[in-house]
């Protein structure tokens, strides 16, 4: 069963979101909330006007939406995400060309995400201390498992992270993080 705020992509999407800029926009509007155009021109280096473009083809794909209540005036446009996470597989284009290269090209994309962040950790990781060096983790192990037994462990790990996800903390100390998991079929 997938989370709440799980939604399952299409090509049009996931073609959507795996621009590099429009995935940062999704990245911040999660972890930092509702944002105008403006400020997340300031937070990226971009010109609004390129922001405003990529933020028009995320609201047509249904990625993100308008918050109307956060706007000041007619002319200030809020947007939020709509979405916490995205899901697809390739196998779900199947005899559809167009749309398997790029669920096929997402998923090479989205891999190179993750690790640029788990990189990204590795180069700033003396300025969050000892405490988060220690609490930092990564786990890998080889399962035999069939099919059905790899759905249920994605399943249960995507419940776990909702729940944290439903339930952040309100510490002072707490900051965003970032996590994942892959479960494949391999050979050592």
């Amino acid at each position: 069963m997938a989370p709440a705020n799980r939604r399952s992509a299409t090509s049009s999407v996931i073609a959507a979101i795996h621009h590099p800029l429009r995935r940062r926009l999704i990245d911040l509007l999660g972890v930092d909330g509702p944002a105008t155009a403006s400020q997340l021109a300031e937070r990226t280096g971009e010109l609004v006007g390129n922001i405003s473009h990529h933020l028009k083809v995320l609201a047509a794909a249904g990625v993100i939406e308008e918050a109307p209540e956060l706007a000041k005036n007619r002319r200030e446009r809020w947007w939020r995400s709509a979405h916490q996470s995205y899901s697809w597989s390739v196998a779900d284009a199947a005899g559809e060309p167009a749309d398997e290269l790029v669920a096929t090209v997402a998923e090479e994309r989205n891999v190179t995400h993750h690790v640029d962040k788990v990189r990204q950790w590795f180069t700033e990781r003396p300025e969050y201390g000892e405490e988060w060096s220690r609490a930092a983790f990564a786990t890998d192990s080889w399962l035999r498992l069939t099919p059905e037994r790899l759905a249920e462990l994605g399943g249960r790990m995507s419940e776990l992270i909702q729940e944290y996800y439903e339930s952040p903390s309100t510490e002072p100390s707490a900051t965003p993080v970032y996590v994942f998991a892959h479960g494949v079929p391999a050979r050592p």
